[in-house]
């Protein structure tokens, strides 16, 4: 049966057309109406480094999908986190007791899918490649990533295996029995993008940033150390690694400089040099996915009793960007670093 693409925008539209493109029935869905009518006529167009390519496929908006009333499969969910029950409520009748719906997002929208649908017919997927949605038929692919797929209680059962199998069409996709591990290893990761953001400048140039560096680390510690309260062990990817971060009294400031030398250099190398969360404050002008990414982290940090200042102005300056009562720039990185030089001696200094 087809895959069906519930988001057919950067993540989803760059997987699909791999899939398309290699002869797997593929579905997408997207709530753009003038991107599906856009496949539909021409085909999507995936613009990237190595190639460009369109693949001819079928489109379908939410309300079309629902009504041709047909069992769905496969599920890829590639929408926003905040969008995450809005996008699947409306298909649970679609569903089958043998459905899979794999969440391709960021954030830890696994709990919240698995609440919805039960955990045997949830998968887990880490995804961490650069892409953006630039017009109504065409994505802009940053290049080969990694891709992750687990099962929620850890087992590498076949359906997993199968879909790393078809995904190998776009890139080397493994599985893993520590799902977990890679979503709070790049929910740390996350923080660091959404500082990037709070300034008009690449990703690299803030990463490349000496004087900001123990502030931003400490930031990304606050959200590992909730992940260890929570009994999960962190995993790096692609030049991010949380052992070099947390915990705080084995962080060798050499070894970490080191490795952020190395990421950002990686981030150079994307042709996406701005984070997506930067994209949707400054270009397309609509709020982030912070409430449903970095909030829930905030709210389990507070439930274990962590206190978690840095994230806490974080969210507060997203917010406040989002709403347009604080402007872009490097200020925002100052004011959460003179919250940085308050706390006490537990943050490692750099």
């Amino acid at each position: 049966m087809a895959i069906t693409i519930i988001g057919a925008g950067a993540i989803g539209g760059v997987l699909g057309a791999y899939l398309s493109r290699a002869g797997e029935e593929v579905i997408f869905c997207d709530v753009a109406e003038e991107h599906v009518n856009k496949i539909n006529s021409d085909g999507l167009t995936i613009e990237g480094l190595e190639e460009t390519f369109t693949v001819k496929a079928e489109a379908f908006t939410p309300e079309q999908l629902v009504e041709r009333r047909q069992p769905l499969s496969t599920v890829f969910l590639c929408v926003k986190a905040h969008h995450t029950e809005k996008a699947l409520t409306p298909l649970l009748p679609l569903l089958t007791p043998s459905s899979e719906v794999v969440s391709l997002q960021n954030g830890l929208c696994e709990r919240r899918i698995s609440k919805m649908i039960g955990a045997e017919r949830t998968i887990g997927c880490f995804v961490n490649f650069s892409a953006d949605y630039i017009e109504p038929g065409k994505i802009l692919y940053g290049g080969v990533a990694s891709l992750y797929l687990g099962e929620l209680d850890g087992r590498i059962s076949p359906r997993i295996l199968a879909l790393k199998d078809k995904l190998q069409v776009w890139g080397p996709a493994e599985v893993t029995d520590n799902i977990w591990g890679f979503l709070w290893g790049k929910m740390s990761y996350a923080g660091l993008l959404y500082a990037t953001a709070l300034v008009d400048e690449t990703m690299a140039t803030v990463v490349r940033r000496r004087d900001l560096r123990g502030m931003l680390m400490e930031l990304c510690a606050e959200i590992l150390e909730t992940a260890d309260r929570e009994g999960v062990q962190p995993l790096g990817f692609d030049d991010w690694e949380p052992s070099l971060v947390y915990p705080r009294e084995t962080r060798y400031p050499e070894k970490l400089d080191a490795q952020l030398e190395k990421l950002a250099g990686r981030m150079d190398a994307n042709k996406k040099q701005k984070s997506g969360i930067w994209r949707d404050l400054a270009v397309r002008k609509r709020k982030t996915e912070v409430d449903a990414q970095l909030v829930p982290i905030l709210e389990i940090g507070q439930n274990h009793g962590i206190e978690m200042p840095l994230l806490a102005a974080l969210i507060e300056a997203i917010k406040e960007i989002e709403f347009g009562v604080r402007p872009m720039g490097w200020g925002n990185l100052y004011e959460m670093q003179e919250i940085y030089e308050t706390l006490p001696a537990r943050a490692s200094r750099l």
